[in-house]
């Protein structure tokens, strides 16, 4: 799934208005599991100046980088994190996890190609979807618009419970970023 996705499930699911610092650190949780991709990604595009194609041809699937995305996405450490959180009633901490976790039960189905080793340290296994959330050659064509309209929705409900102007500011900007990046998987890689 998109980023900006991420980021609003994370915060619909376990954002709590009630429990103060659950809506940051779900929203935090959401995109952590990305945020190696976009400093790694970031520094050699904007800083090194290595052309995209080498950075998302080669580099992305490098074994130094899809190293640091086995740590990033692994379920077992993000399920550990969860369990501990849920265990010792550490609610925020428990935002975060959660929404860490969500972020990688979305990906694990949603990638063909580019998927990560969600089982690490156990494995480096990595599962080869026959559906992608970006590629067109595996059903794109659905799936992104499902994830959406599915945005909309969670977007909507956590804005309506959660009530607070900045957190539905950042609401609506992770919409339209993923609405966006919907148009744009449409637009040119259709």
């Amino acid at each position: 799934m998109n980023t900006p996705a991420h980021l609003i499930f994370g915060i619909a699911a376990f954002g709590r208005p009630e429990r103060r610092g659950t809506i940051l650190a779900a929203a935090l949780g959401g995109l952590a599991p990305d945020l190696s991709l976009y400093l790694m990604a970031g520094v050699s595009l904007w800083i090194l100046q290595i052309p995209p194609s080498v950075v998302f041809d080669q580099l992305y699937f490098s074994n130094a980088w899809q190293t640091v995305f086995a740590i990033d996405n692994s379920a077992l450490l993000w399920g550990g994190a969860f369990a501990l959180a849920l265990w010792r009633r550490w609610p925020v901490a428990a935002a975060f996890a959660g929404a860490g976790l969500l972020h990688i039960a979305l990906d694990f189905p949603l990638h063909h190609d580019d998927g990560r080793a969600h089982f690490w340290p156990l494995t480096d296994w990595v599962f080869e979807s026959p559906v992608s959330y970006w590629d067109h050659r595996h059903h794109a064509g659905i799936i992104s618009p499902i994830e959406a309209a599915l945005s909309v929705v969670l977007a909507g409900l956590a804005a309506w419970r959660i009530r607070s102007w900045g957190w539905i500011a950042v609401l609506a900007v992770a919409l339209a970023l993923q609405l966006w990046v919907t148009g744009v998987w449409f637009s040119f890689l259709s």
